[in-house]
This record gives structure tokens, C-alpha cells and sequence, in this order.
């Protein structure tokens, strides 16, 4: 499992913290984009394993950066993990029909759980 590499896109500090260094442990490469555009800059030059990523960014917000990874062909391969408050059955789903393999709401999961998460869908 070593080496997998996982784009995290977070605008809170404190939860890029948390997250980086709980996905680090477990042998994950994490690369960290606090906006948006940052994000997509990041996935042009990059492969990612899977992308974290959060709905409710500064500048660009999730659902756009969703709907550019999963462009076709180029990067539709890569799993993307929706990881937001936005809690609403409406906003699952929307996330889920755009593509993402996971929509994890915030509030329901300790770090170690996400980790979990991560690491089951990016062994599928």
C-alpha cells in the first residue's frame, strides 16, 4: 500500500494538520491544496491515487473541481472521497452522481475512521 499518493483538498489549517499526518502514518503521500484553484493546478501535473476533497472551498468549490477530475479520459480513474458538513441527502447524492466513490460527512467521522475509509476504497 505504500506510496499512494492522495491529493487533500482543505481550506481549514487545522484539519489539514489532522488529516495529513493521520494518512501519512499509514504510508500515504499527501499532498495538501487550501483552495480550489490550488487543487486543480495540483491535479494537472499530478497522478493521484485518490482525492479528499472538501465541497465548501475559497475561489473554486468542490462540485466544479469533482466535474473536472472526472472529465474524461484523463482522469476518471482516479477515486475521489467527498468530505464535507454539507450533510444533505440532496447534496449525497448529487456528489455520488457526479462520480465520487465516497461522500463522508465531517461531523460523522474521527480521523482514524477516515483513514479507514480511505484506505478501503483505494484497495477496490
Amino acid at each position: 500500500m505504500a506510496n499512494k499518493k492522495i491529493l487533500l483538498v482543505e481550506d481549514d489549517p487545522f484539519l489539514v494538520d489532522i488529516y495529513s499526518k493521520k494518512l501519512q502514518q499509514f504510508g500515504f503521500e499527501v499532498v495538501c491544496a487550501d483552495s480550489g484553484g490550488k487543487a486543480l493546478e495540483l491535479f494537472t501535473g499530478n497522478v493521484f491515487d485518490l482525492v479528499l476533497l472538501d465541497i465548501v472551498m475559497p475561489d473554486i468549490d468542490g462540485w466544479k473541481i469533482l466535474s473536472e477530475i472526472k472529465k474524461p479520459p484523463i482522469h476518471n480513474e482516479t477515486k475521489v472521497v467527498i468530505f464535507s458538513n454539507l450533510g444533505q441527502k440532496a447534496e449525497v447524492e448529487r456528489g455520488l452522481q457526479m462520480g465520487a466513490d465516497k461522500y463522508l460527512i465531517k461531523a460523522n467521522y474521527t480521523p482514524s475512521e477516515v483513514v479507514e475509509e480511505v484506505k478501503k476504497i483505494i484497495n477496490n
